[in-house]
């Protein structure tokens, strides 16, 4: 039995997705792995249904947990409050409690350039990152409160550094960056532990790309210092596992800066 035993997590953007050698091969299906092994049953969401179903049938054959697979999607077209709170009230209906929440999903259109960022576009990465951040955090609060649990948010370099032809991508990640510290310092008092993580993970679109434009991948990929990307389940995913322990309590509002592996905190 894992220490997760008995708890449950929300993760979005969490449908199966796996490299060429069949390890993990999406940040969200690496975290749900991870707590998987360690026994907690999920809720995962995200808008592709069979990817959810894949990881539904393979974490509950290969771990003895359950799984709640629900087709979610923030967009600037939705009831989103009403999207969301019916996540939360699906959650609390089949498992009764949330411990973990972990604000995975986002979508952008990267590589178009600031000048030729289109309103849509640019909707595209506020609403699947920072408007679903915001919306699943007011709808877990209650839930998290009564449990003392955790909140897990994603940032990315892209917005610490600027990079090309990421303005949407990076504007999103730095307002979740920003509402997780807020959420840090008045959701403390309720014993409520936020913290966000900055990733680079080697996954199956990197993959696809590398295959598929060589001369691009080798041009604008870089590999990190420590020599490898990180892996989505048993580094990234371990560091999601580690920041639901009671030890990590007092460590609330730290951003985490996953380069291959290796973190720190800036």
């Amino acid at each position: 039995m894992g220490f997760l035993t008995g708890k449950t997590a929300i993760i979005t953007g969490a449908g199966r997705a796996v490299l060429k050698n069949g390890r993990c091969g999406s940040i969200g299906y690496g975290i749900a792995t991870a707590y998987a092994k360690e026994g907690a049953n999920l809720v995962i969401t995200g808008r592709n249904v069979k990817k959810l179903e894949d990881a539904k049938e393979e974490l509950e054959r290969l771990y003895n947990i359950k799984v709640l697979p629900i087709q979610a999607d923030v967009s600037a077209k939705s009831d989103n409050l009403a999207v969301v709170q019916s996540v939360v009230d699906k959650a609390m209906e089949v498992f009764g409690r949330i411990d973990v929440l972990i604000n995975n999903a986002q979508a952008s259109a990267s590589g178009v350039t600031l000048a030729d960022h289109t309103t849509e576009q640019f909707d595209l990465s506020l609403y699947s990152g920072l408007y679903a951040a915001f919306y699943y955090m007011k709808a877990c609060y209650p839930h998290l409160k009564e449990t003392k649990g955790s909140v897990i948010n994603f940032a990315s370099g892209a917005g610490l550094f600027g990079n090309y032809g990421q303005c949407a991508y990076a504007a999103a990640k730095e307002g979740i960056r920003g509402l997780t510290r807020v959420a840090a310092t008045e959701w403390a008092q309720d014993g409520i532990n936020v913290n966000i993580v900055c990733p680079l993970a080697w996954t199956a679109q990197l993959e696809q790309f590398q295959e598929a434009y060589p001369e691009a991948y080798k041009a604008n990929v870089h590999t990190p210092p420590a020599g490898h990307f990180g892996d989505p389940e048993l580094e990234i995913g371990r560091v999601c596992v580690q920041l639901a322990s009671p030890d990590f309590k007092y460590m609330t509002g730290e951003t985490l800066t996953l380069e291959g592996g290796l973190g720190q905190r800036p």
